[in-house]
């Protein structure tokens, strides 16, 4: 039986890129993009796929880095392709409607496909996983690390920007493991700086202050200097998101 996205999952996403978050998608493409491109550090790219690619601000941010010969995305809210369109992305060759699950490109159509901050809101996330495997032989997932201890006492907090699973390194490994993918690289991290002073200015609310300002940034670097004690239950504790780049291990990639 096909595997297909509700209505009202749907209908959320159509409203999603109605609102006024355009600063807060920019901010977090720049770092995402940035985690793509340290990930895949020496290889080249003729075609990518970003599945789930919302409103298009990382496929800007990797067209203008000259990322690939040719960018293609696919995405299930018709309001997000609209800004994509808007955009006029350089390399972009290509950008579709899809139910959230059947990716609508043939085997091995791209030498890489993007998943960055999609997975956590997957109702059937093997489902799409088996996907990513399918259309490309390298594959690049980035998540949030939202999962600590006592999560549970948050699900109204999560269900309200549609975070219905939730990661740790481990589980995230665990999961592409049992799944066929092989984990090339990985990295565990923190939100950009800069979102750590548009998260803790309240900017909806109140003009940013030097007092906001000065605790955001001390949260940052003291999350910074935790990430680099060199135990990986303080590092997977503390970070923010995890970024792996897998392989699907069933066939040579001539991209190396």
């Amino acid at each position: 039986m096909m595997t297909t996205l509700s209505t009202q999952v749907q209908s959320a996403y159509e409203k999603q890129y109605e609102d006024n978050q355009a600063e807060w998608r920019e901010m977090g493409a720049r770092k995402k993009a940035l985690n793509i491109l340290e990930l895949t550090q020496g290889l080249k790219f003729r075609s990518v796929l970003e599945v789930g690619a919302g409103d298009g601000s990382i496929l800007q941010q990797l067209s203008e880095h000259r990322f690939a010969d040719e960018l293609y995305a696919v995405e299930i809210s018709g309001s997000a392709l609209q800004r994509i369109q808007h955009r006029n992305i350089s390399q972009l060759k290509q950008s579709v409607l899809f139910d959230g699950y059947t990716i609508p490109f043939e085997n091995n159509s791209f030498d890489l496909v993007i998943l960055s901050h999609v997975l956590e809101h997957v109702e059937f996330e093997r489902r799409l996983l088996r996907e990513l495997m399918r259309v490309a032989p390298v594959q690049l997932i980035e998540v949030p690390k939202d999962y600590r201890f006592g999560v549970d006492k948050k699900v109204k907090h999560f269900l309200s920007y549609g975070h219905i699973n939730m990661y740790t390194p481990s589980s995230l490994r665990f999961l592409l493991k049992s799944e066929g993918f092989t984990i090339m690289k990985e990295k565990v991290d923190l939100y950009s700086r800069e979102t750590y002073q548009f998260m803790y200015s309240k900017p909806a609310v109140e003009k940013k202050s030097a007092t906001t300002s000065i605790k955001a940034d001390g949260l940052y670097l003291f999350k910074k200097l935790l990430l680099s004690i060199p135990f990986p239950q303080v590092r997977d504790h503390f970070a923010n998101t995890i970024t792996v780049l897998t392989s699907s291990g069933k066939e040579n990639i001539d991209i190396f």
